[in-house]
């Protein structure tokens, strides 16, 4: 089992990339507003990396006045996510939707382990994270949305959600 493709240098010899979801993206609704090409490929764990939720800086002025999802380095952590194939066309449409172009996210490729072997995928880390103090409300709708996706999974606890995916309270 070897690495899978993924974008920029090292993409997928039919055109599309792999890319590692783990917060609002995980919704395939969602992500495919504004990246109609993308497609489940499987679901994935991210070794060494905690999820936290937080602010850009201090900025609050999203459309939901809400904390977003963000990945850092943590050994002996892990982030579930969800792995998507998307054609390289859908690239910059992702990286606006992330906010790279207004340098909130900056994309970072990294070895997701799957059922499917390690798969090298894109995904994206708040450059400037003001985290949150406590469980939000956006955690628990990040665990409910990925329900569907876990059903090949054993159950597993959400990093820092107190039940088990797919037993939402």
């Amino acid at each position: 089992k070897g690495y899978l493709g993924c974008c920029d240098g090292t993409r997928m010899s039919d055109g599309r990339f792999m890319y590692f979801a783990f917060g609002s993206n995980l919704l395939k609704e969602r992500l495919q507003l504004a990246n109609p090409s993308a497609t489940f490929h499987s679901t994935g764990r991210l070794k060494d990396h905690e999820l936290n939720f937080g602010l850009y800086e201090e900025n609050v002025d999203s459309i939901w006045h809400g904390g977003v999802a963000t990945i850092s380095s943590c050994p002996g952590a892990e982030v579930w996510g969800v792995i998507w194939t998307l054609s390289i066309k859908d690239l910059p449409s992702l990286d606006k939707q992330e906010g790279v172009n207004k340098g909130i996210y900056s994309p970072l490729e990294v070895s997701v382990e799957s059922d499917k072997g390690l798969i090298f995928c894109r995904t994206y880390q708040m450059k400037t994270c003001l985290r949150l103090p406590s469980l939000s409300s956006v955690q628990t709708g990040v665990c409910a949305c990925t329900q569907k996706h876990w059903s090949a999974i054993k159950p597993i606890l959400c990093n820092k959600c107190n039940f088990p995916i797919g037993k939402v309270r």
